[in-house]
């Protein structure tokens, strides 16, 4: 299977360090296009192909993942267009906030359009740890599986529909961004007990690792393991009585509604 990026910002980057960081993928089978040379490098250093030739980019490629910002997606498929094979190619629109509808109208040629999915992965994909949305659009089911498959070689994915990728955006995809955040002020916290920077930090990032890590392995409730550790009249229900008070669950529902509109 041979896979072209177009793009190689950060999310672009961080789906073909994924790839190329995956043992089932062979780095020869990926392409990685981007008009400035100097983003290739490393991808070429990891036995990728490079180029900053978009057309030339998708020729002879099974999938075609644009990943450019919202605002150069209908530059980019002009550009490509008339290379695109529709009969034997999968366009994976990775760029958030434009509807399916929109793209057909663009990818249109005399009627014809192409297999699509909108995929919206996280940054964590470069470390083969995203959770990935995919919206299949005009897809057989074999070809919906061979896309999340590939996803899921990455982290883990959710087949989803269209009016729930909004949601699912701001949950994982802005959500990174947002358990970084939680991550810097709890460090934070950690420096004013005492801590030196550095040893703040990883205690935040072993400790919410052992968070998820039970979770996962026996599918409580968050509250359930809150309560396995609240005894009555002790630190931990103090101290989350008191980031009730300053609003720790109301600012992040906010936050998630935030980036939904």
């Amino acid at each position: 299977m041979k896979i072209t990026i177009i793009g190689a910002g950060a999310m672009g980057g961080s789906f073909a360090e994924g790839l190329l960081h995956d043992d089932t993928f062979q780095p020869a089978d990926l392409t990685v296009a981007n008009p400035h040379a100097g983003k290739l490098e490393k991808f070429q250093r990891l036995g990728a192909a490079v180029t900053t030739d978009n057309k030339t980019a998708v020729a002879g490629a099974d999938i075609i993942a644009i990943v450019v910002k919202p605002w150069l997606v209908e530059e980019v498929i002009n550009e490509i267009k008339s290379s695109l094979d529709y009969d034997h190619q999968i366009i994976l629109n990775m760029a958030a906030a434009i509807p399916s509808s929109q793209l057909l109208k663009w990818l249109d040629k005399k009627g014809k359009t192409p297999v699509l999915f909108q995929v919206i992965p996280n940054i964590a994909i470069a470390v083969k740890a995203s959770m990935t949305f995919i919206v299949p659009v005009g897809a057989l089911p074999a070809q919906t599986e061979q896309v999340k498959t590939l996803f899921d070689h990455l982290g883990e994915s959710l087949i989803t529909d269209e009016q729930h990728l909004g949601a699912g955006t701001t949950l994982a995809s802005c959500g990174i961004a947002y358990a970084m955040r939680y991550f810097r002020a709890a460090s934070e916290g950690g420096v004013e007990l005492g801590f030196k920077a550095d040893i703040a930090k990883d205690i935040v990032l072993q400790t919410c690792k052992g968070a998820v890590a039970l979770l996962q392995s026996n599918g409580n409730h968050p509250e359930a393991e809150i309560d396995k550790v609240t005894t009555p009249g002790g630190l931990t229900i103090k101290g989350l009585n008191t980031m009730e008070q300053y609003g720790f669950t109301n600012a992040v529902i906010q936050g998630l509604k935030a980036g939904v509109k």
